[in-house]
């Protein structure tokens, strides 16, 4: 009798029960009215509890393969589908005709990413290819869940933790780099310890998302910065010897309205540094970065990016042929300290050391992509380099990003303890 009460009580409240799915569930539905969301052509079939959908945006403000959205409406321990199909949006370029829609791979994560509360963030099950969609299943054991591309960071996160971090330590001090274009501020964490002159300061720069789905470079920076400001000895030397700005958004306009930002008209952040950039995050931070190198400091410039889908490089920099020694030999070095960190962080697949050339094979506006423009005008000693964490694939969660950053910083501090000529200045004043 007793599990006949139960039974009857599941029956009633239109739960599921032994794979059977009662007509009485409340109908799902999708919401996309908040910060970072992107998502269109929802159709959702309650009779199967499926939502099929293709990632929202604007093609003109950059790649349409970003989405992310709520759905509301579970039974507490049912399973739905979600159904990913590729935009149909043709992408364009500045100055060229329209192009045939985005490979729908740049969409399409190996597991979707999901979270009950908006704050944590895991892995669904690996999604299922078949023909043009990919299939995603997941039970989230509540009555409504977020669902995205990759763990969200919006630039309410980002204000969030540069603030939050400034409270934490009093070596950091949370400020903006600039207002957006729209008006939106661009957070950015500014880290130094002890009475050190600037003059006796190496100078460090990290940013990260230049392009806005690129959703994970945020988190490697978060991480770089959760590291610099932790108890870790070597954490406190870079503090004392260094001052460190860190922007994890740089495009926030496009992160907060769910676009792209990759080839966005009229201009790619990435592709924005110009001697007269269009967009202000970049004016801003070519004006920082130029006082760095006008000071003759600007010892490491790092910005934070997602690759291709399956693309194991980490590294990207200026062709060798155009730049001159001590530089080559200075970022080589680099390389290889943040290589054998970073590899080690397991089971991560096998990253490749070579780094990829971005000289004019790779882009037309090659001198205006940030690493190769402050490698082109920084000083003698600059390592600038862009680094690539990859995104598909099952370490690809704020734990993993934030492991590589974690450990990008602590590469940051060996080879800065390296450097002959500025330590042994450093070490007369101590």
């Amino acid at each position: 009798m007793q599990r006949l009460l139960i039974v009857v009580t599941l029956l009633a409240t239109g739960l599921a029960l032994e794979g059977r799915v009662c007509i009485a569930a409340d109908p799902l539905t999708v919401t996309s009215d908040f910060e970072g969301a992107s998502v269109r052509e929802v159709e959702i079939d309650d009779a199967t509890r499926s939502i099929s959908f293709i990632p929202g945006g604007d093609p003109v403000r950059g790649w349409p393969c970003w989405w992310y959205f709520r759905v509301n409406g579970i039974a507490p321990g049912e399973t739905i589908t979600l159904r990913l199909r590729g935009s149909t949006a043709t992408v364009t370029k500045p100055g060229a005709p329209p192009q045939k829609p985005l490979a729908s791979v740049w969409s399409m994560p190996a597991q979707a990413t999901f979270s009950t509360d908006g704050k944590t963030w895991r892995h669904t099950e690996k999604g299922q290819r078949q023909d043009e969609w990919m299939i995603y299943k997941l039970k989230p054991e509540s009555a409504s869940v977020f669902v995205a591309w990759g763990p969200p960071y919006t630039p309410s996160t980002a204000a969030k933790f540069v603030r939050e971090m400034s409270e934490k330590s009093p070596h950091a001090k949370a400020t903006e780099l600039c207002r957006s274009r729209g008006d939106r501020a661009v957070p950015m964490l500014h880290v130094q310890q002890g009475e050190r002159t600037k003059e006796q300061r190496f100078g460090v720069w990290v940013q990260a998302r230049q392009h806005a789905w690129e959703s994970g470079s945020s988190w490697v920076a978060q991480g770089f910065a959760e590291w610099l400001l932790s108890d870790d000895a070597d954490a406190a030397w870079l503090r004392q010897h260094a001052e460190i700005f860190i922007v994890p958004i740089m495009d926030v306009d496009n992160t907060a309205s769910g676009n792209g930002g990759k080839d966005a008209q009229p201009q790619d952040h990435n592709r924005d540094w110009s001697p007269q950039p269009h967009w202000n995050e970049i004016i801003a931070a070519q004006r920082m970065v130029g006082g760095l190198i006008e000071e003759g400091r600007m010892d490491v410039f790092l910005d934070l990016h997602n690759p291709a889908p399956d693309d194991p490089t980490f590294f990207y920099v200026l062709s060798p042929e155009l730049l001159k020694e001590p530089m080559i030999g200075l970022r080589d070095r680099f390389i290889q300290l943040a290589y054998s960190r970073i590899s080690k962080i397991k089971p991560l697949i096998p990253m490749s050391n070579k780094p990829k050339v971005t000289g004019a094979n790779y882009h037309p506006l090659w001198r205006q992509i940030s690493a190769n423009w402050v490698s082109l005008n920084g000083n003698p000693h600059t390592v600038s380099l862009t680094l690539e964490t990859i995104w598909n694939y099952q370490n690809s969660t704020t734990e993993g990003y934030r492991a590589v950053g974690s450990n990008l910083a602590a590469a940051v501090r060996e080879y800065l303890a390296e450097r002959p000529v500025r330590q042994s200045r450093m070490a007369l004043l101590d």
